[in-house]
């Protein structure tokens, strides 16, 4: 069995190799000669700067020791914090969650550690190293010994953050597992956090949820907003800030119950809510984020006061709907959706209007991704949504091949994002349609069925 060599022994064998001083490899690596004779005389512990330039300087790769660092520098020594944090966030850079996990488990049963470690965690995810940071975030949690403490929740919500994707069910599954640790955030981190579940379960189409952290976003908004006047007048308001504006919070909170109640077909209370953020005046903030979101929520006020009317069967506002939306690219698809709903419903006829925006119903398989208060899942979400209803209006019409050309894309879409509501309605209107669609069209839904069916296996 082949003996491992010491990281000193390694070294010095190398100068051996190449015939260098401990002086010439010194200038290599800019260190000291004192500095590189203690360690390979074994008189010096290792820091993760220096083992990273006697690896650069042996031209290895720069994660070759890193087992045995753990090994003769943490495991055989008194843990050193100092030594330690610099040595984890190498190994979240190099991708080394292996040599990361190691030493976290070291460090778990030490109550000192582990926040410490939320501390890493957090730097890690504002830096992007999601699995690395969910890793921490996870056993930070487990170790944590106070169940009611900020720290639990903010790991909690930081895991929903990242556990949160294309898959439905899962996406769900999170929302559940996070929702009793709302409470215990920081007052300005919940607001972004209830944002966050109402966002979640709104492109899950959970209507009640949807309504219940809504109103707990606006009624915690208001609140802060209210002592934010108080603390202006007072003195300098030197407390941490939220993502939006305050009231930007408490107006899309009543945009989110407007559309819970749309969902419901409640659209006399869709309004209402809709009302109650058209008019911003009594926001006094002057800056440009201030009056950009108040823009903002004057646009959706204009274009939910149509939606709501037009599904509640007012075909006369569809005119002023369609100019209001032709010079606004990002509402296209949602308007469309819309119009497309109500057409079905009260049978409407909008074939001018889907000739007139056919060149944007082609470019939305290829749309960029959002930000801000709307998020990816709402755009894919609408998209598949988009597809029924347009496969339904066009089969209706006896344009069959097109019908079914969006009916099959929103069920491969469905079965993507793991929708299983949305991919059985696809597959019931397939069944009522079946005896128009071709052979081809009946080959690729049987390829699609299987492939859905596989997911469920």
């Amino acid at each position: 069995m082949e003996i491992t060599l010491t990281i000193a022994a390694e070294l010095e064998r190398y100068l051996k190799q190449k015939g260098l001083s401990m002086t010439e490899f010194g200038h290599i690596i800019d260190l000291n000669v004192g500095t590189v004779s203690s360690i390979v005389t074994g008189n010096r512990i290792l820091s993760v700067n220096q083992l990273d330039r006697i690896t650069a300087g042996m031209e290895l790769p720069p994660d070759y020791f890193y087992e045995r660092y753990i090994e003769e520098c943490i495991l055989e020594e008194t843990l050193n914090w100092r030594r330690i944090s610099p040595f984890l966030y190498r190994c979240v850079e190099l991708g080394r969650l292996d040599c990361l996990q190691c030493v976290v488990f070291l460090l778990l049963d030490n109550p000192i550690y582990p926040p410490l470690l939320f501390e890493v965690a957090e730097n890690i995810y504002r830096d992007g190293y999601k699995e690395a940071a969910a890793f921490l975030y996870e056993n930070v949690s487990e170790s944590e010994r106070q169940q009611h403490s900020e720290r639990l929740a903010v790991c909690q919500y930081r895991l929903f953050t990242i556990r949160i994707g294309d898959d439905q069910e899962k996406n769900y599954d999170a929302a559940i597992q996070f929702e009793p640790y709302v409470d215990r955030l920081d007052e300005v981190d919940q607001l972004d956090a209830l944002k966050d579940l109402a966002n979640t379960y709104r492109s899950l189409r959970k209507w009640d949820k949807v309504e219940l952290f809504a109103k707990a976003m606006g009624d915690k908004a208001k609140i802060q907003y209210k002592l934010q006047q108080q603390r202006h007048h007072v003195h300098k308001d030197n407390s941490k800030k939220p993502n939006f504006p305050l009231f930007a919070y408490w107006a899309f909170s009543h945009l989110l119950r407007a559309e819970a109640c749309e969902g419901r077909k409640d659209y006399e209370q869709a309004l209402q809510h809709t009302y109650a953020y058209t008019d911003l005046s009594w926001v006094n903030a002057t800056d440009e984020t201030a009056l950009k979101w108040k823009r903002q929520y004057e646009d959706w006020a204009v274009v939910n006061t149509y939606v709501n009317k037009l599904l509640s069967g007012e075909e006369s506002v569809i005119p002023e709907y369609v100019a209001y939306i032709s010079s606004r690219k990002d509402e296209v698809l949602p308007a469309l959706d819309n119009m497309l709903e109500a057409a079905n419903r009260y049978h409407f006829d909008v074939d001018d209007i889907l000739i007139q925006f056919e060149g944007e119903i082609i470019s939305f398989l290829e749309r960029k991704k959002v930000e801000g208060l709307y998020t990816q899942r709402f755009i894919t979400e609408r998209y598949t949504d988009f597809s029924r209803e347009l496969a339904i209006y066009l089969l209706r019409k006896g344009k069959f091949s097109d019908g079914f050309t969006f009916l099959l894309s929103c069920l491969e879409r469905s079965a993507e994002v793991n929708n299983k509501i949305q991919a059985i309605r696809c597959m019931r209107l397939f069944t009522h349609f079946k005896e128009h669609a071709s052979a081809h069209t009946r080959a690729v839904y049987g390829n699609l069925i299987k492939v859905v069916n596989e997911d469920e296996e």
